[in-house]
């Protein structure tokens, strides 16, 4: 192989091993803890992760004990909020952190009821996402205090606060 070859051939190994903005954490070993979460989200994203946790307690005093998930090399760890039901998952993805919230009949009629409330952004997600038997499966992604806001207004129209 000559020089050519060996640099172009390793560009293509450095391109492939680099995280792309999304990629999830996908090292089964074990769930990653908070220092990995942060170095993986990055700082603006980890103040949402932390603000968002924060939220959840307090909204909801035991009521959730969060349970990592491992779902494949594809979508790596979520942090998942459940009681009987889902009731949100944190998805910390490269230097992007989304949530996931599942709304069944009763809060899509919700939505619709206050559709002109929302933000364009989030109307547009709701408008395309699939609806499925149990539900359409909304990924938001936060990004700003307005999103994480909107957010947690999304999941109080799921379960109300309970604090």
């Amino acid at each position: 192989m000559n020089f050519r070859a060996r640099h172009d051939s390793q560009q293509e190994s450095d391109w492939q091993q680099s995280p792309a903005i999304g990629d999830r954490i996908a090292d089964k070993s074990a769930p990653p803890d908070e220092p990995a979460v942060r170095d993986w989200i990055g700082p603006a994203a980890f103040k949402h992760w932390v603000a968002l946790q924060g939220w959840i307690d307090k909204s909801y005093p035991g009521v959730f004990v969060p349970e990592w998930l491992y779902g494949g090399k594809k979508r790596g760890w979520t942090l998942r909020y459940k009681k009987t039901k889902a009731f949100c998952t944190l998805q910390p993805g490269y230097r992007l952190l989304s949530v996931q919230v599942v709304l069944g009949r009763a809060e899509r009629e919700k939505f619709e009821e206050r559709r002109y409330f929302w933000r364009p952004q989030l109307v547009k997600l709701y408008d395309e996402a699939h609806a499925y038997p149990d539900g359409k499966w909304l990924a938001v992604p936060i990004s700003s205090a307005e999103d994480r806001h909107e957010v947690t207004e999304l999941m109080s129209m799921k379960r109300p606060p309970t604090a």
